[in-house]
């Protein structure tokens, strides 16, 4: 057999890959924002983000001290949506807990994505019997009422920000699992998969090398909705009382302390909170669905 016949099944196998590689990365601003939806999307994230990081330097406020004898002002010069019920500016209060929401989200995101991924590309190039008792591990844990654990979690041990995240992160990989156990069903029957088994290549390299960068796309779509899940979750905790501990703050216990107040006038304890805590979620999901569009659209190139 010439060199030449020896080669082309290798080249046929790396043009395969060029190929699947063309979408693996849909991550582009030109991408995304040839959807108004999407762009829209992005736009409110980066205002959220700049509003929870860069806002609390503009606008100043005492997040830490009780300050009983201005508590619930109406918005003014001084305050611009006025003081809640422990007299903290509500302004100040909205930067600090979109801080705490943006940071858990995406903490707890990250580490749903790096533990489902691997997990789902070793189900999925498994296969067989070792692929089934993977995947019906998966299908118990998923039939467990999450907000069950995490209550049962957050009354056991203090809530914080690196708890939290790591509470939701490990209990919301079983999504990117199975998405990613789909994706790699299908990339394991490609050319240049098998051209790597030839050339010696471990299951794990495979993986790593293979599978999981041209299932990227699947993954980094994921992550925009894990975050909005996150975020609606934290949200909850704090709703139900089992969230952070003072002085840290988030949006579900701000609106659980405005809701007391709902009926007395003081409309600057509920909406805003209640709009960014929409908002956030929203956006999020709007750059999601987006990307999504960006990844089928290249996957049927």
């Amino acid at each position: 057999m010439s060199a030449k016949t020896e080669q082309e099944p290798a080249q046929e196998a790396s043009k395969d890959e060029r190929v699947a590689a063309s979408w693996r990365l849909p991550l582009t601003l030109r991408g995304v924002a040839r959807y108004r939806l999407g762009l829209t999307g992005g736009c409110l994230v980066a205002f959220f983000v700049l509003f929870s990081f860069v806002g609390p330097m503009v606008y100043q406020s005492n997040q830490n001290d009780v300050d009983t004898l201005n508590a619930l002002l109406e918005p003014s010069s001084d305050h611009l949506l006025g003081t809640d019920a422990q007299g903290f500016d509500v302004l100040g209060r909205l930067m600090k807990g979109g801080q705490i929401s943006l940071q858990i989200g995406f903490f707890a995101a990250l580490i749903a994505t790096l533990i489902g991924t691997l997990y789902g590309a070793a189900a999925g190039l498994a296969g067989g019997k070792t692929d089934a008792v993977m995947m019906r591990f998966v299908d118990i844990l998923m039939a467990v009422p999450f907000l069950f654990v995490a209550l049962i979690v957050s009354t056991r041990f203090n809530p914080s920000v690196l708890s939290l995240s790591l509470v939701l992160g490990l209990f919301s990989w079983l999504v990117p699992a199975r998405l990613v156990r789909s994706e790699v069903l299908s990339l394991r029957t490609r050319d240049y998969v098998a051209a790597a088994k030839s050339m010696g290549a471990g299951k794990w390299r495979l993986v790593l090398t293979h599978l999981i960068p041209n299932a990227l796309g699947v993954v980094i779509v994921n992550i925009t909705f894990q975050v909005a899940d996150t975020i609606l979750a934290v949200a909850t905790l704090g709703f139900l009382g089992f969230g952070l501990s003072y002085p840290e703050t988030d949006w579900g216990g701000q609106l659980s302390s405005g809701v007391n107040y709902l009926l007395s006038g003081y409309w600057w304890l509920i909406y805003p909170v209640g709009l960014c805590l929409v908002g956030l979620v929203l956006a999020f999901n709007l750059v999601g669905e987006a990307l999504r569009d960006v990844v089928d659209k290249r996957r049927t190139v």
